[in-house]
């Protein structure tokens, strides 16, 4: 699995790398992780309804291909896309998912976070808030988008919207649960491991 490290990137151009990548990819391509993070931006999936936008602001709102409604990134906020091979792995999308929120719930566990899962909505949450949000598409077999983690980040864009569409749905952050903004490149590289570690793991495990 390759991995880039794409520091702070604006995020149409981004869009159109992922669409670009997985397009272009053959059955002998490696997967990908990208750990990057995005200027303020607030991001509508293809089922998204325009009331779950409560005030953009000066925000910029970009229709995207992804399932889901509408979520926020900005700095301070950890996003790794998985550019994964999921008829090469043997993965179905609901095992794909369950992975990636593994690995999160692993990662915040590392920091002395307790969060799960929510059979009914997907991401990672904390005592009912929401600190990861997660959504994919998959083309010709193939992922692409993936997951944010919310590291030591402003909150307050997501009071402007539905997160995820759910009205009154809390989200949080790494620093606001303990207190303190932990390293984002630690958090960063912890991630990226722990994606590596779920993926492989179900690779070889099949459902296990």
């Amino acid at each position: 699995m390759h991995i880039q490290r794409l520091g702070l990137v604006e995020y149409a151009p981004t869009l159109d790398a992922m669409k670009q990548f997985t397009a272009n990819r053959t059955d002998q391509t490696d997967d990908e992780l990208w750990l990057l993070q995005h200027p303020p931006v607030y991001t509508q999936g293809i089922s998204g309804k325009a009331e779950h936008v409560l005030d953009a602001g000066v925000i910029p709102i970009v229709p995207i291909d992804r399932g889901g409604q509408v979520t926020y990134h900005g700095p301070g906020q950890w996003v790794v896309y998985t550019l994964f091979d999921l008829r090469r792995a043997g993965f179905g999308v609901r095992q794909l998912v369950t992975a990636i929120e593994l690995a999160v719930i692993n990662v915040l566990a590392g920091y002395g976070i307790c969060a799960s899962a929510d059979a009914k909505r997907p991401g990672v949450y904390v005592g009912g808030r929401k600190i990861a949000s997660l959504g994919l598409k998959v083309s010709r077999g193939c992922s692409y988008h993936g997951v944010a983690l919310n590291v030591d980040m402003d909150l307050e864009p997501f009071q402007r919207i539905n997160p995820c569409g759910y009205p009154g749905l809390e989200v949080t952050s790494m620093a606001d649960v303990l207190g303190l903004g932990p390293s984002m490149d630690d958090v960063g590289e912890s991630l990226l491991t722990a994606l590596i570690k779920s993926l492989t793991l179900d690779n070889a495990n099949g459902d296990q």
